[in-house]
C-alpha cells in the first residue's frame, strides 16, 4: 500500500516562496502520474499541477509561470516550488498519485481527481498580504 507524506507548508508573506515535497512509500511511484491539488476554506479541491511518467508537466492557469512541479523517481519524491505567492494561494495542498498509467498522460487526465488513487494528508500554506 503506497502512502504519501507531504512536507514544507507554512506561512509566508505575499511575493514570497515555499517549496512543498511529497515522498511516497511503497512501490509503483515511477509507474504513475503525480499531482498537486489544493483546497481553500469553503471551496472545492482544485488541480494545481501534475507530471506524467514521461516528465511532461501541466499547470492550472492560476499558477502557470509561478509554480514548478518536478519528480525524482529515484527518490520517490515530487516537489512543488511556489514563487510569487499571493493571498489567494492560501489553502491546504495535497499530493496525489494516479493509478498505474501509460507513459504519456494529458492535462485532462492529470487534472481529474478521479484519476488518482492515493492522496496525502495535506499541508497548510498560508500567504499573508
Amino acid at each position: 500500500q503506497v502512502q504519501l507524506v507531504e512536507s514544507g507548508g507554512g506561512r509566508v508573506q505575499a511575493g514570497g516562496s515555499l517549496s512543498l515535497a511529497c515522498t511516497a512509500s511503497g512501490r509503483g511511484f515511477s509507474e504513475a502520474g503525480m499531482g498537486w491539488f489544493r483546497q481553500a476554506p469553503g471551496k472545492a479541491r482544485e488541480f494545481v499541477a501534475g507530471v506524467e511518467r514521461a516528465g511532461r508537466k501541466y499547470y492550472s492557469d492560476f499558477v502557470k509561470g509561478r509554480f514548478t512541479i518536478s519528480r525524482d523517481n529515484a527518490k520517490n519524491t515530487v516537489t512543488l516550488q511556489m514563487n510569487s505567492l499571493k493571498p489567494d494561494d492560501t489553502a491546504v495542498y495535497y499530493c496525489a498519485k494516479t493509478r498505474r498509467t501509460a507513459y504519456y498522460a494529458n492535462y485532462d487526465y492529470l487534472a481529474s481527481q478521479q484519476s488518482y488513487e492515493t492522496w496525502g494528508q495535506g499541508t497548510q500554506v498560508t500567504v499573508s498580504s
